[in-house]
């Protein structure tokens, strides 16, 4: 068992998850909720990064990009504590889960009552699980040609915090896009800093990730992009929201909805870390510490939504 926890790399399961409780308590600020639907969310995000780090070991491990020149943690394939066909049937058995999971999600949030929304999240589905295979398995791997950015940015920022969003409310709004957008670019983020990483061992292996195929010093721009961007844009969606939220107070600043800010604070330092690197194998704590931001940011925002309609509620009751 303590093999297989491994092999799911718990340190990235946090990042997983913030698109979905972005999404879902920005709809609990409207007034709508459901927390069946956060449940299977969550279930269904989660078997994806599962599935997505049981291929990655299995598709690496197979074809050899996991050896000797790798600086990360040893994967389980690659360390012989897990065979490839032991592997195989776990990416299996996850992935029929994770199905399970997803439809159980479309019908708790249609429930037979919009038939082509359903189609629509369960071919979105379909394609979330394939592509979370297809990154490093088979013979033409997407991952091997610098488009795991793309899969990152899609299926952890805009599909789950607008597709959860979506199954609340069976709109759009918007607004959302700005957060939806920063959590992807900070997932970006840390997928970039794996990439960075293990620059040489890629190159050696022929992975052509976006940063093999940029190298090193352009990598490290990439990031100072995505992470300042993904701020401002954070940023951004509290003082629109903060513009148009129905405060009962008005004129009053709200200084909870800012409370995010805080997460901040470790970001800013890691971008300072990533500038002063030199050394690939320094980068690898990194990872770690750009997940947990990243997850403690969506954690204090949906707080300061929460708080904000509490707030409101309280005092029209009164």
């Amino acid at each position: 068992m303590k093999h297989w926890i491994e092999a799911a790399r718990v340190r990235t399961l946090p990042l997983s998850v913030s698109g979905i409780l972005v999404g879902s308590f920005y709809a609990m600020s409207q007034g709508i909720f459901n927390w069946k639907i956060v449940i299977l969310a969550l279930s269904t995000t989660l078997g994806l990064q599962i599935l997505s780090n049981f291929a990655n070991d299995y598709g690496d491990g197979v074809k050899g990009t996991d050896n000797e020149d790798r600086i990360g943690p040893k994967r389980a394939i690659q360390s012989g504590l897990i065979t490839p066909g032991e592997m195989r049937y776990a990416i299996f058995i996850t992935a029929f889960l994770t199905l399970v999971s997803a439809m159980l999600l479309i019908y708790v949030s249609f429930k037979g009552k919009y038939f082509l929304y359903s189609i629509i999240f369960f071919v979105l589905g379909i394609l979330a699980i394939a592509s979370a295979i297809r990154y490093t398995v088979g013979k033409n791997p997407y991952g091997y040609r610098g488009l795991g950015d793309v899969f990152v940015f899609t299926f952890f920022g805009l599909v789950s915090t607008f597709g959860v969003y979506f199954m609340f409310s069976k709109q759009i709004d918007w607004l959302l896009f700005l957060p939806a957008t920063a959590i992807g670019l900070l997932s970006v983020g840390v997928l970039n800093l794996n990439n960075m990483r293990d620059e040489e061992s890629d190159r050696k292996s022929g992975k052509n990730t976006i940063v093999v195929k940029n190298g090193g010093a352009w990598a490290k721009k990439y990031h100072y992009f995505l992470i300042v961007s993904a701020m401002v844009l954070m940023l951004a969606f509290a003082l629109i929201f903060d513009f148009s939220y129905r405060d009962p107070n008005p004129g009053r600043f709200n200084f909870d909805l800012y409370f995010f800010l805080i997460a901040y604070f470790p970001i800013i330092a890691h971008l300072k870390r990533v500038a002063k690197n030199k050394e690939h194998k320094l980068l690898d704590p990194e990872l770690k510490k750009l997940a947990l931001s990243t997850f403690l940011l969506s954690v204090l925002l949906s707080l300061s939504l929460i708080y904000l309609l509490s707030d409101f509620l309280i005092f029209y009751t009164n």
